[in-house]
């Protein structure tokens, strides 16, 4: 619950005023953001948990209110923002997400501490939500993202580097994308196929028969963001340096992704990734220059 006392005898400069504004608007589209997100819930437990949150957002954004004695907008961009992101990515990635957002509510209320002091409860009800997003973290998709990282990173450094020497040692666009799409689509079977034997030999929890999906289209999926420029463009060069990039957006929105769900460095991990990706792309890059030169192959 909100404190009572909002409002008695309490003088505001304008900055504070500004404060309590920004923190008012946040409130009612927190608020927002999990009622609507409880909709979509089909956990019980998990609808629940954020109703309750819903609720309490919204008193405080009547504390707020009665404090500052103005009405404010909600960001309904970010309230979509928010649910599209959840929908899309999963309920784990939107939540985290969120949980950033109370992590600097709650920094925010304690700047207002020396000026407020009855906002102490509002503080400990942010660090009580913090505490029960992080209980609703069983998501079956985080639970295979180990899967969908060996799927990504094996079409990232294998199939870039497959692209550069086929690029130097054909010259042909067509026939790089041909050879570049039955490649990956070998592989990704070999690697669903990997992954669901050594699932079913952990006897862990994941469903190996899901596990080998999760690799298999992210492998797919990856090799045919890779191949794409191939088909479009004429220029072998032109689409080496596309599909080096894109490899790039991948390992950025991935990194991005795993950073956020699994709150792990994104700088490290990009560097990681990105390094071991390029290095390969380069090296096959040269041994298919070379081959081409030392073997005198045209095609």
């Amino acid at each position: 619950m909100a404190p009572q006392t909002a409002g008695r005898g309490i003088q505001l400069g304008e900055a504070e005023r500004k404060k309590i504004r920004l923190a008012q608007k946040t409130e009612l589209t927190e608020h927002l953001i999990y009622k609507k997100l409880a909709a979509y819930q089909r956990d019980e437990n998990n609808r629940r948990v954020f109703e309750q949150i819903a609720r309490e957002e919204l008193e405080h954004h009547d504390y707020w209110k009665n404090l500052l004695g103005e009405e404010v907008k909600p960001n309904r961009l970010m309230v979509w923002f928010y649910v599209i992101l959840a929908r899309i990515f999963g309920i784990t990635f939107g939540i985290k997400l969120l949980e950033k957002g109370e992590q600097r509510a709650e920094r925010a209320y304690r700047e207002l501490l020396p000026v407020i002091p009855d906002i102490q409860e509002l503080i400990e009800a942010e660090d009580r939500h913090e505490q029960r997003l992080i209980s609703l973290l069983d998501e079956e998709r985080l639970r295979y993202v180990s899967s969908m990282v060996l799927g990504l990173n094996d079409a990232l450094v294998e199939l870039t580097g497959a692209l550069a020497g086929l690029t130097l040692a054909l010259q042909r666009t067509g026939l790089v994308a041909l050879a570049g799409l039955i490649t990956g689509i070998a592989a990704s079977m070999s690697m669903a196929a990997s992954e669901y034997l050594s699932t079913k030999s952990e006897e862990g929890d994941k469903n190996p028969v899901k596990a080998a999906v999760y690799t298999g289209i992210a492998y797919i999926f990856t090799v045919l963001f890779l191949v794409f420029p191939y088909l479009i463009l004429t220029n072998p060069l032109v689409c080496l340096g596309i599909a080096v990039f894109n490899a790039l957006l991948v390992v950025v929105f991935f990194t991005y992704y795993i950073s956020v769900a699994k709150d792990l460095s994104f700088k490290a991990r990009f560097a990681e990734m990105a390094a071991i990706s390029l290095s390969v792309t380069a090296l096959n890059f040269l041994i298919g220059l070379g081959i081409r030169h030392f073997l005198h192959i045209e095609v």
